[in-house]
């Protein structure tokens, strides 16, 4: 190959966020409405003898151990499952929050092994690369397709391509970790007190009011966490044409939508003067 092979990791939205249950292995069954933003890092790949990761960007700093990156982990996962796969170097522009609740690292594993599949002849849908990512996280499958869809179980049970129309949306992190693992520690159980999952409608004229009507289950605990989440969502649903406000994922990322791309970067502009020292992005998820 003469140029390295780039695959964008777009931010994971979690649109709704029902836990169903809690497991006798510890991890919880979930119901979540997913889409992608057109926000994203970039992966790149070059063929080499051994794996290697270099993190560029404004989250560069925030990656911590290369060795424990999920890039790092989901290639080693893939070579113990194609005997003479094609190694190389990875380099990564964070551009993402990380430990935000938007997906970055999960998308990131899931575009190094796009690029791996790439590299080596490996189609999309081949078992050991669907099972190289359900076995570095509960979010990399999902993540290997990027299209919104419904996730269930602990991430791994995807359903079909949701539809969806183009979703205009405001993204805000106050630049707040909050760890998962925390998060689901302080979940009060039973949670909301599903018992079966919800399907989003087929019609999407129908489709925000559905989302009204579901939340996020692990925003009560990640409030808890991080009370800067609730001033967050204050400060979202005070901007002119906000629709909904809500957490995605396990935090602190929130998101706002809006009838058009334009009320969400009219809104981003105002929010970003206010309170210059969140991550503010304008995006459109799909």
């Amino acid at each position: 190959m003469s140029e390295p092979l780039t695959e964008r990791a777009p931010a994971k939205i979690n649109l709704t966020l029902r836990i169903l249950r809690r497991r006798a292995d510890g991890y919880h069954d979930l119901d979540s409405l997913v889409a992608f933003a057109d926000l994203a890092d970039t992966v790149r790949y070059a063929p080499g003898e051994t794996f290697g990761l270099r993190v560029s960007g404004p989250g560069a700093d925030a990656c911590g151990d290369l060795s424990a990156n999920l890039v790092m982990k989901a290639a080693e996962a893939l070579a113990v499952k194609v005997p003479g796969l094609t190694r190389g170097t990875f380099d990564l522009d964070k551009q993402l929050p990380v430990a935000a609740g938007l997906g970055g690292g999960s998308s990131d594993a899931a575009a190094a092994l796009r690029l791996l599949a790439r590299a080596n002849g490996i189609a999309a849908n081949d078992p050991r690369l669907v099972a190289a990512a359900e076995s570095v996280g509960a979010d990399v499958p999902v993540c290997l397709d990027p299209v919104a869809r419904v996730m269930r179980g602990i991430g791994h049970d995807l359903g079909p391509p949701a539809g969806l129309p183009p979703l205009p949306a405001l993204l805000v992190n106050p630049r707040v970790a909050v760890p998962t693992a925390s998060v689901f520690r302080a979940l009060a159980w039973p949670a909301g007190g599903h018992s079966e999952p919800s399907n989003p409608p087929g019609a999407p004229a129908l489709l925000r009011d559905w989302l009204r009507a579901t939340g996020n289950d692990l925003e009560a605990p990640a409030r808890g966490i991080a009370p800067v989440i609730g001033t967050v969502l204050d400060a979202l649903r005070t901007l002119p044409g906000a629709d909904l406000a809500r957490m995605s994922g396990s935090g602190a990322t929130c998101l706002a939508l809006f009838p058009d791309i334009a009320a969400a970067k009219a809104a981003a502009a105002a929010l970003s003067a206010a309170q210059p020292g969140w991550w503010v992005r304008a995006t459109t998820l799909r």
